[in-house]
């Protein structure tokens, strides 16, 4: 049996910091929702206007091919690591070896099946699920930063002016054993994300961080009032333009904000 989805609403956002460096797509039975991690390191030089980006755009691209995957991945995992494995061939012809400069990614990564879909998650994406009997359903892997808003220093806490110092030693140490995974161009990565089984889905979104600050800052009171506002394209304009007059209201940097809203096809 075959499985699609059928598009409801798809809204970006470019933020106020760098350029556009959100993707996301959907392709037979798989969607996903790509959020590129800001460069902190020395860039790489990858053709595209930044380095996560280029990431981002050419993850999207390999995650709508139905790649031979790696030995040992099935369902979800095997589309995600397929696909990181494609981004390693490319990477490895464009820039040898090297993993740690390499831009990365939080993803999120769904893909229908005879029990319903299946989530697969990598850093601070978010994928709402409302299920046929009206329960929404909320599938995150953690939070991309959490290790680094707890640090401390000798006397308390990082102070704000050294953060980036500490954003960037965290980057480092990334896709090492006991430190945080995401998507850059291991495919063992896929062996690290949070996978859920939920069953058939009567709606889903897919959000970048940047669009969930709308929960953050109280704009929509939970996750499943944020699935309803931006079920349709209107709604979910009106709300990523409701987000962008708070952040500018309270001095926010805005984070680039993306949204796509489906419904499984009729079988």
């Amino acid at each position: 049996m075959t499985y699609s989805w059928e598009i409801r609403a798809r809204v970006q956002f470019e933020g106020d910091a760098h350029v556009q460096e959100d993707t996301c797509g959907f392709a037979g039975d798989t969607a996903w929702v790509v959020d590129g991690a800001t460069t902190l390191l020395e860039p790489l030089g990858l053709p595209a206007a930044s380095d996560p980006q280029w990431l981002a755009q050419t993850l999207s691209v390999l995650l709508a091919q139905p790649l031979p995957a790696p030995e040992g991945f099935v369902g979800v995992r095997a589309r995600l690591a397929s696909a990181l494995a494609g981004v390693d061939a490319i990477g490895m012809a464009m820039v040898g070896q090297e993993r740690v400069r390499f831009p990365s990614a939080a993803v999120s990564v769904v893909r229908l099946n005879e029990d319903g879909v299946e989530v697969a998650s990598l850093a601070d994406c978010r994928v709402l699920v409302r299920l046929e009997d009206g329960r929404t359903e909320l599938v995150m892997a953690q939070d991309a930063d959490a290790a680094v808003d707890a640090a401390t220093v000798p006397g308390g806490p990082v102070d704000p002016q050294d953060r980036l110092l500490v954003l960037g030693k965290d980057r480092e140490r990334r896709n090492t054993p006991g430190n945080l995974w995401v998507a850059r161009r291991e495919p063992e990565a896929a062996d690290h994300a949070h996978v859920v089984q939920l069953p058939r889905p009567a709606l889903m979104v897919l959000a970048t961080d940047g669009a969930w600050r709308a929960v953050d800052l109280g704009l929509v009171a939970s996750p499943a009032e944020f699935l309803d506002r931006v079920a349709t394209p209107l709604g979910a304009l009106e709300l990523m333009v409701e987000l962008r007059r708070e952040q500018g209201r309270i001095g926010e940097v805005a984070d680039d904000a993306t949204i796509l809203a489906l419904v499984p096809a009729a079988k």
